[in-house]
């Protein structure tokens, strides 16, 4: 095992800046996720990690080496790819054993690795098969396995799941995160996908245009997103949004929004001026909706039922993404009523004109 440091990477194709002054401490032992839109260079920056990749400048250390111009198979990592990469005329065994006969190891030395990886992946009855015999979760254990065998100090993967199904992406997930439990090597793991980053990761990096939007656990992404793009990327359904008006920071933050009326919020404005243009963000699990006459009111243009939950999706007053209302089933609320939106105030979330967050007066007073 070992800890990753990157101080102010960049990397750069011709004229084009991929990746901005990355700054970055994976732990020794930790599950670290980049997630991010596509063309963040979440993936770029992976494979400047495992040395696929020349760095265009600053440093990357792994424990206490630099490791800027060493090549991948002294970097001591294992890749782990979006696809499986398997060698079709091999036997899993086969497959597993590759690189450490490139590597000279000893016949007895290969045999204890890919069997004791075989065990730890469950992979023993399948020594034998070849590639089409397995299914996509079984062959995408073998290119696991096929990394760990080597015995890296750092496992990368790269978007792993994505050519699987639903279900099987699920199960994967669990998988990925016993074999981390179980071998507590430190693991890097590439996903577009932000349910497998909260489900997955100790620490979230979000990637934004080639830079870092914000560094945190989930609940803390979750619960306290420093910008409004970290807000509506992390979470699902996407937190809703809505254009605000400052009235005033000298007693409390007080602001108003189209159909919501006068709020009283715990955010802390004293920095910006009456009369600021905010967004106001609240998440569709603390949106009420009530029965309500007169202006302020928001019509229901769907419902979707969901098992154990319902959406509810409503017309915004301003713009026009909808405006979604998440809660336990059985709703009683049907396309084409009318209702007021009620935001529970101490889960309102606040941005300014640049899409930085408004920190929450105690919290910061408290800092």
């Amino acid at each position: 095992m070992a800890s990753v440091t990157l101080e102010r990477l960049n990397k750069t194709f011709g004229s084009t800046h991929i990746i901005k002054d990355v700054d970055l401490k994976v732990g020794d032992g930790e599950f670290v996720v980049f997630v991010g839109p596509s063309g963040c260079g979440k993936s770029t920056l992976l494979r400047l990690i495992a040395g696929l990749e020349s760095i265009s400048d600053g440093e990357l250390r792994i424990a206490d080496d630099v490791v800027n111009d060493l090549p991948p198979r002294e970097r001591g990592v294992g890749m782990v790819f979006q696809s499986y990469a398997l060698y079709p005329h091999m036997t899993v065994y086969e497959n597993m054993a590759f690189g450490l006969k490139l590597a000279k190891m000893a016949n007895e030395t290969v045999d204890e690795r890919v069997m004791a990886t075989a065990r730890i992946l469950q992979l023993e009855e399948l020594l034998h098969r070849k590639p089409k015999e397995l299914s996509g979760g079984q062959r995408q254990r073998v290119a696991m396995g096929r990394a760990m065998a080597r015995e890296p100090r750092i496992l990368l993967f790269d978007e792993p799941l994505s050519n699987l199904d639903a279900s099987l992406r699920v199960q994967m997930r669990n998988e990925i995160a016993r074999l981390h439990h179980r071998l507590g090597s430190t693991m890097i793991y590439v996903t577009h996908d932000q349910v497998e980053a909260m489900t997955l990761a100790d620490k979230i990096v979000v990637l934004r245009d080639g830079r870092i939007e914000q560094v945190g656990s989930p609940q803390t992404l979750y619960q306290q997103p420093a910008t409004r793009f970290v807000a509506g990327f992390i979470g699902s359904p996407t937190m809703n949004f809505m254009p605000a008006e400052l009235l005033g920071a000298e007693d409390g933050c007080r602001v108003t929004a189209p159909g919501l009326g006068e709020l009283s919020l715990p955010q802390d404005a004293s920095g910006q001026p009456a009369g600021a243009e905010l967004s106001l963000g609240v998440r569709p699990e603390h949106l009420r909706l009530a029965e309500a006459e007169g202006d302020n009111r928001f019509e229901i243009v769907n419902v979707e039922y969901l098992g154990n939950e319902v959406y509810v999706y409503l017309e915004p007053r301003v713009g026009d993404t909808l405006l979604i209302h998440r809660s336990e089933a059985p709703s009683r609320w049907e396309i084409g009523q009318r209702v007021a939106l009620v935001p529970e105030l101490e889960h309102v979330h606040l941005f300014d004109a640049q899409d930085r967050a408004l920190e929450i007066a105690n919290r910061r007073r408290a800092a």
